[in-house]
């Protein structure tokens, strides 16, 4: 018989919830620092893990946007993307659906271009190396104001045809999602899938808002709305899929411990949660890693473990025959390996 760790590595599972900027590792920052000859504020890779240290999500922020800094032409964010997918198909990753922060880039100079124009290059190549396919998600940053959202909808225009849906992230607390309702009911008359941050830090009414000011089709995080029995309700009758990130949640303080974090109640209370990285470089483990260590943390059992992957899938944005597809490994892989 397998062990659990074997079991996990082998299950065909998707990424829902990763932001590759946050996926940029110590090493690669220096690498890219001496390429473009940029100095960090930093001595050594040591320096730079040992200020990933954070008590909350605005401590995390401002390393993240600091080192994103390194990231100035397209063969940056192709290698920064190749880097993670290298990662994550020891993983058992089969399809991703990554978030970008184009603002975080426009905003220090960068031409929108230069970001998706890499990492699309990295997401073709991913495909075609590893077997791993996957989808762009545009995401605005909440501590921004919605104009400043609606232009980079606008810078986006070119690519919609490669972007599959528009997120909502950066700092939550102060920044509900009705603040961008207006630029989410333009992106839904684009064509584009919708998902926003809620309820990792701010309360369950957030949670609400997504779902019923955006219109949203996931909700990321979404741990807050188990303080709520009418959105409990909702979201396992509805078949929501929140794309939970347990690492995440330890490193950021969300949760004290992860044998208390939610995940095993969202599974009990037949809400359709998956297991997801976040910034995997900041917050001690790629997709695996969460994977093994919420397993044991939460002694999941197979059948929980199965299910969380038949989620991951089902609740993306591939076709139904592309989901039927993974659903099928996914059934022959458990009963190859009891």
């Amino acid at each position: 018989m397998t062990t659990d760790a074997q079991f996990i590595a082998g299950l065909p599972k998707a990424e829902l919830h990763l932001h590759i900027e946050g996926s940029l590792e110590p090493e690669l920052m220096f690498a890219l620092a001496r390429r473009n000859r940029i100095t960090l504020p930093f001595a050594s890779v040591e320096a730079v893990r040992a200020a990933y240290a954070f008590s909350n999500l605005q401590d995390f922020l401002d390393i993240y946007y600091q080192g994103a800094g390194v990231l100035l032409t397209e063969q940056d964010f192709h290698d920064l993307a190749m880097a993670y997918f290298r990662r994550v198909s020891a993983d058992g990753c089969r399809h991703v659906e990554l978030f970008f922060d184009p603002q975080t880039h426009t905003d220090r100079g960068l031409p929108f271009s230069v970001a998706i124009d890499g990492l699309l290059a990295g997401m073709a190549e991913a495909q075609a190396s590893l077997g791993i396919t996957s989808k762009l998600i545009l995401c605005f940053l909440r501590h921004l104001d919605e104009d400043a959202a609606f232009a980079t909808l606008k810078a986006a225009t070119p690519y919609l045809g490669q972007i599959a849906g528009v997120g909502l992230d950066s700092s939550e607390l102060g920044h509900p999602p009705s603040k961008f309702a207006r630029v989410y009911r333009e992106a839904r008359a684009r064509g584009l899938k919708l998902v926003a941050h809620a309820g990792e830090e701010g309360p369950p009414e957030y949670v609400w808002e997504a779902l019923d000011v955006l219109g949203v089709d996931r909700i990321d995080h979404g741990n807050r709305a188990l303080e709520d029995q009418g959105l409990i309700t909702r979201l396992a009758g509805s078949g929501m899929t929140l794309t939970v990130c347990p690492l995440s949640n330890l490193k950021l303080c969300v949760v004290d411990d992860l044998k208390a974090h939610p995940l095993k109640r969202m599974l009990d209370l037949g809400i359709h949660a998956t297991i997801n990285s976040d910034d995997p470089a900041y917050f001690g483990g790629y997709l695996g890693e969460n994977w093994t260590q919420t397993a044991k943390a939460l002694k999941l059992s197979r059948a929980e473990l199965v299910t969380l992957a038949r989620n991951s899938f089902a609740g993306s944005f591939l076709t139904p025959a592309e989901v039927a597809t993974h659903l099928a490994a996914i059934d022959a892989y458990a009963v190859a390996n009891p």
